[in-house]
């Protein structure tokens, strides 16, 4: 954020360069693991576990430059935030499922875990770039630490971990960031934390500072809105009109937010993020 975010180190590993998808590195776990129905998002219903039938020998998908015209518009919003990668080679040393077949259970049952832990990284990392936060630093540095401990975990102890319990607790260090950073903004903030604006009218909001954790911005129209200094962790932003809208000083706004909306050359994006290839 201009004036508010600041330079720190983040998660090892050549720091969020760890924390983004590596596909030539991974199993196609993304591919395999997840369970999906067909719907607006996927043209076929897929069980977990199953690999999916656009899957190739190579691991590659067989129609990645036509995911959305082949009605996979899901897959292309997709992020592991790495975790595929870790998993692949870290976890199970570069050993395959498909060569492996004894390991593939443990492994799709890893994948999610560090998923999640992964997402985590993402969001402390960012955490400790926002100015005003600096009297948590420390705390989000140790959580920073552990949270990195726990990827490097073994498949036993990472299917055995309660990465529930660890996200409640990171996740509250995170909102208490949130709240110095959002404390910034001087008019009355607005708490909208899940709520249910699918479909809303919000051209041109004023909704700098707002809360808008887990809120479902389904259809929204933010054409032009300010949602600089705007928590938006877990926002549900599927087919939301983000055209000439100012995120760049947003905050835990992810990759896959943008990939899963709308938008155009006139939408202010954080450094970090990259405006996605469909807008």
């Amino acid at each position: 954020m201009s004036g508010k975010r600041e330079h720190a180190e983040p998660a090892s590993e050549g720091g969020r360069l760890s924390l983004r998808a590596d596909c030539e590195s991974c199993f196609a776990l993304c591919c395999v693991v997840p369970a999906f129905s067909a719907s607006v998002d996927f043209a076929i219903d897929k069980k977990a576990g199953q690999a999916c039938p656009n899957l190739q020998q190579d691991f590659r998908c067989g129609i990645h430059t036509r995911l959305r015209q082949r009605g996979f518009q899901g897959c292309t919003v997709y992020d592991c935030f790495g975790a595929g990668q870790k998993v692949s080679q870290v976890t199970f040393g570069g050993l395959d499922w498909r060569r492996s077949p004894r390991t593939a259970k443990q492994m799709f049952e890893v994948f999610p875990i560090m998923r999640d832990l992964h997402e985590l990284l993402w969001y402390l990392t960012e955490a400790l770039t926002l100015r005003p936060a600096r009297p948590l630093h420390a705390e989000l540095g140790l959580a920073l630490e552990q949270t990195e401990r726990l990827t490097h975990d073994g498949p036993g102890a990472l299917v055995e971990l309660d990465v529930a319990a660890h996200r409640r607790d990171v996740n509250a260090l995170l909102l208490r960031a949130s709240e110095l950073v959002r404390a910034e903004v001087r008019h009355k903030k607005k708490d909208r934390r899940g709520a249910d604006l699918i479909g809303a009218k919000l051209k041109g909001a004023d909704l700098r500072g707002a809360n808008l954790r887990g809120a479902y911005l389904i259809g929204a129209d933010l054409r032009g809105a300010d949602l600089r200094m705007a928590d938006l962790i877990g926002a549900d932003f599927r087919g939301a009109d983000l055209r000439g809208a100012d995120l760049t000083e947003s905050i835990f706004l992810i990759q896959s937010q943008l990939d899963a909306a709308k938008g155009d050359n006139a939408t202010r994006l954080p450094p970090s993020l990259t405006r996605p290839a469909h807008w």
